[in-house]
């Protein structure tokens, strides 16, 4: 771990950031490394987002500086990957919930894991998920959520999914601020990742890579 790294990111200074995982790169750190304390930054910015002392403009410039790390490295591990993606999967933060830090992250990791992801952003309508899962044919569906209220939200949409006939060709994994084991069984998904490495893990399990 790198802590000069992850404390200019998470204290947002945008450009010393990038310099500096320029400099990384060109002393050959590995790429996967820089992910990590990108991850560890931006696991920082969250707790301060929780206590009050970020507010939604930093949680903005985070991913920001977040997307300029990802443009930097991303070619170096395609490269590496040689880009044979190992499987598909959808990712949105479910109707009614806004957030979407902890699912940047998330479609950030696979990504980079050589996941071909479709992410559907925040507020997705139920009905969209089930358009999208019929047309991108994924064999994982991650479902996002800070907010107590995104509970009732996942349940309906492993509902609809259901009722479409596409749930048994489905995983379905769920994260967020306010989510547990107990939410899972709530919402009869599959399983319950608590950070960005968990759905990742997750994936590597179900797509069998």
């Amino acid at each position: 771990m790198n802590p000069t790294l992850v404390n200019l990111m998470a204290d947002l200074k945008e450009e010393e950031t990038l310099a500096m995982v320029h400099e990384l790169i060109q002393g050959e750190t590995h790429p996967l490394d820089i992910l990590d304390d990108a991850r560890s930054a931006m696991e920082v910015v969250g707790k301060r987002f929780e206590t009050g002392e970020y507010f939604i403009p930093d949680l903005i410039m985070a991913g920001e500086i977040l997307k300029g790390i990802s443009d930097i490295v991303k070619p170096l591990l395609e490269a590496s990957q040689a880009g044979v993606k190992k499987g598909k999967v959808i990712i949105g933060t479910v109707a009614g919930d806004i957030h979407d830090i902890g699912k940047d992250i998330v479609t950030f990791m696979l990504d980079v894991n050589g996941y071909d992801v479709l992410d559907l952003g925040i507020d997705v309508p139920i009905p969209v998920f089930v358009e999208k899962a019929r047309e991108f044919k994924p064999q994982v569906v991650g479902l996002s959520g800070f907010l107590t209220l995104a509970f009732d939200s996942m349940k309906k949409t492993v509902e609809a999914l259901e009722q479409a006939g596409l749930r048994d060709s489905l995983k379905i994994m769920i994260g967020g601020g306010q989510m547990d084991e107990e939410v899972r069984k709530y919402a009869r998904a599959d399983a319950y990742g608590k950070d960005a490495v968990a759905a990742v893990n997750l994936c590597k399990q179900w797509i069998g890579v």
